[in-house]
């Protein structure tokens, strides 16, 4: 007797993947990871632009701040550190969200990535090799980057002579010399992976080539802000006095 076969219904509902390996879910988590990344890296290329106008001096930096914190809407001219609260808030969710979602494709086990290695090793792919420091990037920013916005969250007043205070005197600059290579290079890798991957740029080698060019370009305007916030509060004597223009 020829058994009847079962519905190709039932028979795909058995082995249909469930979360996120199943191809719907995945392709949303792969949105979501990508629009989250580009939130983040368009926002550090923005962050760094900003920080650096200390390189103009003090008074175009405590400008920009008083900008930022919604000065324009004080009768004083001082901004709202409470926007920076918020603020910060905002993008350690997008952060945590960004994490999640990238999580899915870490190598949890030693022989996935030895593969990954061995791979690099025998396969010396750029893409491949950007995909790795991608993934190293990551795992430190997991650890760095919400440190850095509960201290903006905890103590949110910015200023020339607050920032440098920070930097200096509260030992920040540790933090910021192992973020800064780190947040960088994962951003501006990430933002051209996520171009080629979504086909926004065609020329994948010339899009390659101007990533580099930003990531050296970023490096080098984060470390002269760095510098010039440690030079600002090695000249500044405890308790340090808030930065007041035209004095």
């Amino acid at each position: 007797m020829a058994v009847n076969p079962l519905p190709a219904k039932n028979i795909l509902s058995r082995y249909t993947a469930k979360g996120f390996s199943h191809p719907i879910w995945a392709a949303r988590a792969d949105r979501l990871q990508s629009a989250s990344g580009v939130l983040l890296g368009l926002f550090l290329i923005m962050h760094l632009h900003f920080e650096s106008s200390i390189l103009l001096g003090k008074e175009a930096f405590y400008q920009v701040a008083q900008f930022l914190e919604g000065g324009i809407f004080s009768e004083t001219g001082h901004g709202f550190p409470i926007l920076t609260q918020i603020f910060s808030v905002v993008m350690l969710l997008v952060v945590l969200i960004h994490a999640v979602f990238a999580l899915r494709r870490f190598p949890t086990q030693i022989g996935q990535w030895r593969a990954l290695r061995q791979q690099m090793k025998f396969l010396p792919h750029e893409d491949t090799k950007i995909w790795f420091w991608q993934m190293v990037s990551g795992f430190l920013l997991f650890f760095l980057v919400p440190v850095h916005l509960f201290t903006m969250i905890t103590n949110p007043e910015i200023g020339p002579h607050l920032s440098a205070e920070r930097v200096v005197y509260q030992n920040a600059w540790v933090l910021y010399v192992l973020l800064l290579p780190a947040v960088t290079i994962h951003a501006i890798f990430g933002l051209y992976r996520v171009s080629v991957k979504w086909g926004l740029i065609t020329q994948r080698f010339a899009l390659l080539k101007l990533a580099k060019v930003m990531l050296a370009y970023l490096m080098v305007l984060g470390v002269a802000s760095l510098v010039a916030y440690i030079i600002i509060g090695r000249s500044l004597s405890l308790p340090v006095v808030p930065f007041v223009p035209g004095l």
